[in-house]
């Protein structure tokens, strides 16, 4: 089972075969009629680009088995699993930390159910992260109700956790979309940062449940995914209101985890300007800047600029990357 991941700023047919999932970058809703696979909408403007919207799909050599679970739509192809759900916060409704437990807690009863229990890597995006209910930080709400589930659904919350992002869009439901297998990632951490589910108690009652990065192996592949990666060394923000300072720290610590991952590769090795990057970007005019800083660190690598809001409110740019190789 060969698995292909492919962007372009033009929309995939919606009778595309073999797409195992896909993601839409752009406030604009998908054009014509809906895909029949998971599609994540991202709901945030593509920055420093001609197109308005900028499309991603994970593709399979055979046609995926479909269903939708708890809301969860998925698509499962051999031994993989990709899946998107979206809960919708209302007027007195669940509150993000609730709905953070419920939208985990449905995500590991199916994988359960399908026997593929370890979660590869996630993509987790909110309204407001930064903004607070209750006297407490939104970002802060979903770390408890993504905790919660992990530990409510037998899985550890330190050490073999998946890759992971978390943004803040211009609004919308809470939206995760995640892959899954049958064998847990290999977890990389970055020696320059205090690992993620190691923060102390500043950042929060619950720390964030991810690795810096992960290795995973599709069948004849291997799969590198860094998580999303800010200016943070130890565990604080750095380069407070420099934005080019906080890109060039981000990708240090990009650097350094394709190091550590690189040592535990089976493949020969990741290199930065082979990978694909997603640049998260909190305001639209510091987009030139930020794509230099790209430029001269990753050359010709494909980076697709969005507007959405970093965990913490202090951080201007977060950046995430990918790559695959056979084995």
């Amino acid at each position: 089972m060969s698995l292909q991941f492919l962007a372009s700023p033009a929309p995939f047919e919606p009778a595309t075969a073999h797409v195992l999932g896909a993601g839409l970058l752009g406030l604009q809703a998908p054009a014509g009629a809906a895909p029949a696979w998971p599609l994540q909408h991202v709901r945030a403007p593509v920055l420093g680009a001609n197109h308005l919207s900028f499309h991603e799909a994970w593709r399979v050599d055979s046609a995926p088995l479909a269903g939708t679970t708890e809301g969860i739509h998925w698509r499962r192809a051999g031994d993989l699993l990709f899946g998107v759900i979206e809960l919708a916060e209302t007027p007195g409704g669940a509150g993000l930390r609730t709905l953070s437990e419920q939208a985990y807690a449905r995500l590991f009863r199916l994988l359960d159910a399908q026997g593929l229990p370890h979660l590869w890597r996630v993509w987790n995006y909110m309204a407001d992260i930064n903004g607070s209910a209750d006297g407490l930080e939104r970002y802060r709400q979903f770390n408890l109700g993504r905790a919660e589930a992990f530990l409510q659904g037998a899985r550890s919350v330190v050490g073999r956790v998946p890759a992971a992002c978390a943004l803040g869009v211009a609004g919308g439901p809470l939206s995760i979309a995640f892959l899954a297998g049958p064998t847990p990632a290999v977890p990389i951490e970055n020696p320059r940062q205090v690992s993620a589910y190691h923060y102390p108690a500043e950042y929060g009652p619950r720390s964030p449940t991810f690795s810096r990065a992960a290795l995973v192996y599709p069948p004849g592949q291997e799969l590198l995914f860094i998580s999303g990666t800010a200016s943070i060394v130890g565990h604080q923000s750095v380069h407070l209101g420099d934005v080019v300072a906080q890109a060039r720290e981000s990708m240090d610590n990009v650097a350094v985890v394709l190091e550590q991952a690189n040592q535990r590769s089976r493949s020969g090795g990741h290199v930065l300007d082979e990978l694909s990057y997603r640049m998260y970007i909190r305001h639209a005019a510091d987009t030139p800047r930020v794509q230099a800083v790209m430029a001269e660190r990753v050359g010709a690598a494909p980076v697709v600029c969005v507007l959405a809001d970093v965990c913490r409110a202090e951080l201007l740019v977060e950046v995430e990357a990918q790559g695959l190789r056979p084995l």
